[in-house]
């Protein structure tokens, strides 16, 4: 009975990670530039001393929805969607280079470019600060050019140009806080080829009616393993009424 009690409980306790996963994709359904997690179980042996007579079940993250979310018009110039591949580059807020697909920026009281979330973004010296200015404009490969207070239309400044990179998927993680980084932790090099779409933004390319289906389905999982864990315990009972009796 023990085998099939280890069987159902360590089963009800990965359905319960995959569905914490799970959750978090759809929290952030609204996420600018989400990339959706993928979450995957498969059985493991149990080893110790002698032959490995019990399995167990392990979810685990199996890696990471890299492909483009929605793409939508929002007539803010501000807001930014990069074109087919490539990334923003943010300062986290442990102080490391990071990347991201969220192009909703904003401009602080003290003139730091940032996202949405208040991650500076960098550009060709580090974190971009603007000048006081009459007007902003970003143009397709990230160059940020400004008209300077009390000048005139054609008196524009080029000022810094943001920071886009495009390193393989294959070399990129994600961390606990949604922000992308290079696996060896190294720094991805600027490319040149990488074109923003102004006043666009990337919206999460988390699909709503499949992760309610996936909920739906984990739910049930669920309720299937804490089945078997109460049948073990009623067969239990009834192996101890059979020794009784005898």
């Amino acid at each position: 009975m023990d085998r099939m009690l280890y069987i159902g409980m360590s089963g009800a306790k990965e359905v319960m990670l995959s569905q914490g996963m799970n959750g978090n994709n759809l929290a952030n359904v609204s996420t600018t530039g989400f990339r959706e997690d993928l979450a995957q179980q498969r059985s493991m042996s149990v080893f110790g001393l002698g032959h490995p007579t019990r399995v167990y079940a392990m979810t685990e993250k199996a890696g990471v929805d890299y492909s483009p979310g929605p793409i939508e018009s929002t007539g803010r110039d501000m807001d930014l969607a990069i074109k087919q591949d490539g990334w923003f580059t943010v300062q986290s807020k442990d102080g490391t280079e990071a990347y991201t697909r969220a192009g909703n920026l904003r401009i602080t009281p003290q003139g730091i470019l940032t996202t949405g979330a208040g991650l500076p973004v960098l550009g060709n010296g580090g974190p971009i600060s603007l000048p006081p200015s009459e007007s902003v404009t970003i143009g397709v490969d990230g160059t940020i050019t400004v008209r300077p207070l009390g000048q005139g239309a054609a008196a524009l400044a080029v000022v810094d140009r943001i920071r886009l990179v495009n390193p393989k998927l294959s070399d990129l993680e994600k961390s606990r806080d949604g922000l992308f980084r290079l696996k060896n932790g190294g720094e991805a090099d600027p490319d040149a080829t990488v074109r923003v779409m102004p006043g666009m933004l990337e919206r999460s390319n988390v699909s709503v009616v499949e992760a309610m289906v996936r909920m739906i389905t984990l739910t049930r999982n669920f309720d299937m393993q804490t089945k078997v864990m109460s049948t073990a315990e009623e067969i239990d009972k009834s192996t101890n009424t059979l020794m009784r009796m005898s």
